[in-house]
């Protein structure tokens, strides 16, 4: 039975283990500050470090940007995982696609006809295009940036992090070599060791370390122009940041007109409690004039339009704040015509301001976070009996 054994080449593998033993010298005496070590220079240096910090920050850009993308961590390791072994990730609904199934199925067993099964019918696939939304923002943000960082981190950024150990180990034979050659010049003079005459070890130590200084150098010139290319990585990453950045542009933009469009369908709805949508792209749009003069019928006192004088249209009042707005209690409920306007409840207290012209009939109003028209005949001004109480004398405001 004929066993092949692999060819071991002796002399190497006694070379490659001398060589060995000789780095873990060095290395060790550079620690304990028992030797002289070469410095690489500054220009290599600079590079060096500039090399580790953008290796380190794009570690950490990559990791939070997928935490943003994917914020379950059981998710990004099985999409690694799927990467490693080259196989198509799982299709996975995200929250928003599973509360919209679960609204519209809602929505049909409360009743399409009625009007909170017709509301969630229509939030739950605004949700769904939401979902779909933010799937080809997480897939075009992995093509576009993620993927190209890791990429470089994988490729070009490893590749710096060999040369430099190798740089490195050329460096330790380098300075091994030097002692080498330090230890055979004081050993000039004395008598012949091993059958060495001194010359001769001191002519082989500086072949040696020619030899060492000539693969140093040539190893050297290689580090620096692998790191000098960062410099052009980061060129090419900065066009992927702008890439990343316009995909969230479009994200945003799409998830936008989604909801713009839900808030006019809701709005559209009715109901007893009809949807009133927030800031929209035009602001507070203004109603109509009822068709004919005097056509509309008035509504507890308010007026059947909320169109100023001369038929001007009412708008929202400009940069006015919460603490520019004056107090008013509702003297009774109102419900709104249509989404421009507010519903009211007796006996709460609102903020209020002139329209933008002023209209003998509407306010502006804000009730929380909601905006709208309000009818001036509804409301009691409370700011206005309290400056006339600050004007009143101290005596009589005493009594």
């Amino acid at each position: 039975m004929n066993i092949n054994l692999p060819n071991f080449n002796m002399k190497n593998l006694v070379r490659e283990a001398g060589s060995t033993i000789s780095r873990v010298v060095q290395l060790t005496e550079e620690k304990l500050g028992t030797t002289e070590r070469t410095e690489y220079d500054l220009h290599f240096q600079n590079l060096a470090e500039r090399a580790d910090v953008t290796k380190s920050w794009t570690e950490k850009i990559v990791r939070d940007t997928e935490s943003v993308l994917i914020p379950n961590p059981q998710n990004r390791v099985e999409d690694y995982i799927f990467e490693k072994i080259e196989k198509s990730r799982p299709k996975r609904l995200s929250n928003l696609e599973h509360l919209a199934l679960d609204m519209i199925e809602a929505g049909g067993d409360f009743g399409q006809d009625l009007p909170y099964g017709q509301a969630l019918i229509k939030v739950g696939q605004a949700e769904q295009k939401l979902g779909q939304c933010e799937h080809d923002f997480i897939a075009t943000s992995g093509i576009c940036f993620t993927q190209p960082l890791r990429k470089f981190l994988d490729g070009e950024m490893k590749t710096i992090t060999k040369e430099r150990g190798i740089l490195e180990t050329k460096r330790l034979d380098l300075d091994a070599c030097k002692n080498r050659v330090k230890k055979a010049r004081s050993m000039l003079g004395q008598q012949s060791k091993d059958g060495i005459s001194p010359e001769a070890a001191l002519e082989q130590a500086e072949r040696d370390l020619r030899v060492a200084q000539a693969e140093f150098d040539r190893q050297s010139e290689i580090t620096k122009l692998l790191l000098d290319g960062i410099s052009t990585s980061q060129a090419s990453h900065l066009r992927h940041l702008h890439a990343f950045i316009q995909t969230q542009v479009r994200y945003y933009k799409q998830c936008t007109d989604v909801m713009d469009q839900l808030q006019r369908e809701l709005a559209n709805l009715g109901g007893p409690t009809p949807y009133v949508p927030l800031e929209l792209h035009d602001g507070i749009a203004s109603k109509t004039n009822a068709s004919g003069s005097g056509g509309g019928a008035n509504r507890g006192g308010g007026s059947g339009n909320n169109t100023g004088m001369g038929g001007h249209r009412l708008n929202q009042p400009m940069h006015v704040n919460t603490d520019q707005m004056q107090r008013a209690r509702v003297l009774c409920s109102y419900d709104a015509k249509d989404h421009t306007e507010l519903n009211l409840n007796a006996n709460e207290v609102i903020f209020v301001t002139e329209c933008s012209p002023v209209s003998e009939d509407y306010m502006y109003g804000k009730q929380g976070l909601m905006k709208g028209l309000v009818p001036r005949a509804f409301l009691e001004m409370l700011d206005d009996e309290k400056d006339d109480e600050r004007d009143r004398p101290a005596n009589i405001a005493a009594f």
